[in-house]
């Protein structure tokens, strides 16, 4: 064999690998997929003239805007039902199939007991679970600040629990703004960070607060004593080889270290107040970048970079996010609300913003470099990035009304599979062809 042929092999060799890396499956365990972003190493599923999935299977789960996660072949979810009386229901599904394995169970109102407005838009848990692979323990957060652990190699069974308003007697958030005082209980998936989970409580004594994995006893709260805000969880950032943990509460962007010796110590604030104390949408973090956005007040979006000596404003713009969480991907920003809309990321420019879409929507992307927005009442819309479409918005593909209520829960890929969950707790699951 010549060596031009055993070279031409050994590159054929390395480029299927490559190939195979950039395509591989992956689980979703937590809050905005496995790198918290929104980001999936997975394929869109396009196939260059049609965007081709059939329905797997779809079941109705209890109520609520907590998204599913997907972990070793099990769909879990968190939802609210009034039957037999009022409670959270945690779900273990087969992701296959839709077969309900297993459920648990505990007692909680449908709003926080602090609750104050616009229950017509909400109701039930609004935190996702969160999967630890090392102890094999599920997380969930109810609306009414019950941090549950259940056992998933047990059937569920709760391994400890506490509610952060009965153990800390937490208050009722404070009036932010001009407008009418909300609080919507609590809404931020917790965060796992070596031996510790970690949650948004705001009281007095911290808006963080660390308790031992397995145990559920309190390890260490933070410096910053503000009050909980309203997003959708907490986020990791590593700041000059620092782990740190990024949040909005309801007066400032927090970033604090989560560094022995320093845990919970505050490394930066940034002021971001809006009215109703609710920016909802979750900072996006990339590098030492954290970009957040808000609608009310702020009705802007704006990137900062953080360091050991504080936080820097690198831009802010006139365009806003109300609901849906920013996506950072290759020098661009993407984010769906009653339009959707591409900046770029080192300057803030926008570079376009297309489609006909309302308040309610997800999105991801995909490693082919598309869009996959979940929106309205089940619109399920592909779209091209701005790396194959540079300043135009695109569609490839949209099916149309796959929901009879608002999707607020977050869309989901994994291995394949795309979960689409509604308001009232009806899931879908979509296999696609690549």
């Amino acid at each position: 064999m010549s060596e031009f042929n055993v070279m031409a092999r050994w590159i054929l060799a390395i480029c299927c690998l490559c190939i195979a890396a950039s395509t591989e499956a992956a689980d979703w365990p937590h809050w905005r997929g496995p790198t918290h972003n929104a980001v999936s190493t997975e394929h869109s599923g396009w196939d260059g003239t049609d965007w081709p999935m059939k329905l797997a299977w779809e079941t109705k789960s209890e109520a609520g805007a907590s998204a599913p996660i997907v972990v070793d072949g099990k769909v879990y979810s968190l939802g609210w039902t009034r039957e037999p009386s009022p409670r959270d229901v945690v779900v273990c599904l087969d992701a296959k199939t839709g077969k309900r394995l297993w459920a648990q169970q505990y007692e909680c109102p449908e709003y926080g007991r602090r609750s104050e407005g616009d229950k017509g838009l909400y109701s039930g848990p609004s935190a996702s679970p969160t999967f630890d692979p090392k102890t094999g323990f599920l997380y969930t957060l109810s609306t009414d600040g019950d941090l549950n652990c259940w056992d998933t190699a047990s059937e569920g069974k709760l391994v400890w629990s506490v509610n952060f308003y009965q153990q800390y007697e937490v208050p009722q958030r404070p009036l932010v703004g001009r407008r009418r005082l909300r609080d919507y209980g609590y809404t931020g998936s917790p965060l796992i960070h070596d031996d510790w989970i970690i949650a948004e409580v705001g009281d007095d004594e911290g808006n963080l607060f660390a308790f031992d994995k397995r145990t559920g006893q309190r390890v260490w709260t933070s410096e910053s004593k503000d009050p909980a805000g309203h997003t959708g969880g907490l986020v990791p950032i590593t700041v000059q080889n620092i782990p740190c943990v990024a949040v909005l509460t309801i007066h400032n962007l927090l970033v604090a270290r989560l560094d022995v010796g320093h845990q919970g110590e505050t490394l930066a604030e940034f002021p971001w107040e809006t009215d109703f104390a609710n920016s909802i949408a979750t900072p996006a973090v990339l590098g030492n970048s954290i970009v957040i956005t808000s609608e009310y007040n702020q009705y802007s979006i704006c990137r900062v970079d953080i360091s050991l000596s504080g936080v820097k404003e690198v831009w802010k713009q006139p365009f806003a996010s109300g609901v849906c969480s920013p996506v950072i991907h290759k020098g661009h920003i993407y984010w769906c609300w009653r339009g959707l809309y591409c900046l770029d990321f080192e300057t803030g420019k926008p570079l376009c913003r297309g489609g006909i879409f309302g308040d309610t929507a997800s999105c991801l992307v995909t490693n082919d470099d598309r869009l996959i927005v979940w929106a309205d009442r089940g619109d399920l819309v592909l779209t091209e990035t701005a790396v194959r479409s540079p300043q135009k918005y695109t569609a490839l593909a949209r099916k149309k009304a796959l929901s009879e209520s608002d999707v607020w829960p977050h869309i989901v890929l994994s291995n394949g599979r795309l979960y689409c969950k509604d308001r009232s707790g009806n899931l879908k699951c979509f296999e696609l062809s690549k």
